[in-house]
């Protein structure tokens, strides 16, 4: 396979080229230091893959896409520290993206995925859900992220920063400081993702973030009031009063 390695920076260049040479049939027809440069290589060699980085100056990864995009397009992989730009990424239908400082088995399995895609046998480009599943599972792995569907988006969560969590029917509500999102889920479902170090069900329908909990109010009938730090009342229902002084440590 014919590769393009673009990317500003020349350590993270050096990087790539030193785990691609490891691959017997990847050859590195280019290297390019900034957009202008990759989007002439691109036309001049004809790769059959480019691995591209998004952020660089005046003109980024999607830049070079874009003024690409009337010609044949080789497979892209993006290589990027910034993971908001996942999305966007398959917009421009990447074929895969590498989140630094990715491993070289990361890389692997990315080299692997572009070599099936290759054979005379392939079908050709892969469906954009299928991409953005496989794009879900690389990179949502692990409790420093969720990602949330959301009126055809995805945006991704840090679960620090959920306050509350809210049964509404089918949905659950995210509180995240001013905002709140609505989610297509149950809240039996949705708590599997969180961490069960950091997020306790106060009743039925109510889960919250113990970090964010400032104090407890005695209420009739061996209820609580659950106040956190913002000022937001929440009910605990008397069931799930002794788990949660557990974890706060309350007697």
């Amino acid at each position: 396979m014919r590769v393009i390695i673009v990317d500003d920076e020349p350590l993270a260049r050096d990087r790539l080229r030193s785990l691609l040479s490891k691959e017997s049939d990847v050859q590195i027809v280019a290297e390019c230091g900034d957009g202008r440069e990759a989007v002439g290589a691109v036309q001049r060699e004809k790769p059959d893959v480019l691995f591209l980085d998004i952020q660089m100056p005046e003109l980024d990864g999607f830049g070079v896409l874009a003024e690409l995009k009337a010609g044949p397009m080789p497979l892209v992989v993006f290589v990027t520290a910034f993971d908001e730009y996942a999305v966007k990424a398959f917009e421009f239908h990447a074929f895969d993206y590498l989140l630094k400082p990715f491993d070289k088995e990361r890389l692997k399995v990315a080299v692997a995925r572009i070599r099936e895609s290759l054979q005379p046998k392939a079908t050709g480009s892969t469906d954009l859900t299928e991409r953005l599943s496989a794009l879900l599972e690389s990179i949502q792995s692990g409790p420093d992220r969720i990602a949330v569907k959301l009126d055809g988006r995805v945006i991704f969560l840090r679960p620090v920063d959920i306050d509350w969590i809210e049964a509404q029917d089918n949905y659950v509500k995210l509180h995240v400081g001013r905002e709140a999102h609505l989610v297509r889920d149950t809240i039996s479902n949705f708590e599997t993702r969180l961490d069960v170090k950091r997020f306790i069900r106060i009743a039925r329908s109510t889960i919250v973030n113990i970090d964010r909990v400032r104090e407890m109010q005695p209420m009739f009938h061996g209820e609580y009031v659950v106040i956190l730090q913002d000022g937001t009342k929440l009910t605990m229902s008397r069931g799930y009063r002794d788990t949660l002084q557990q974890y706060l440590g309350a007697k």
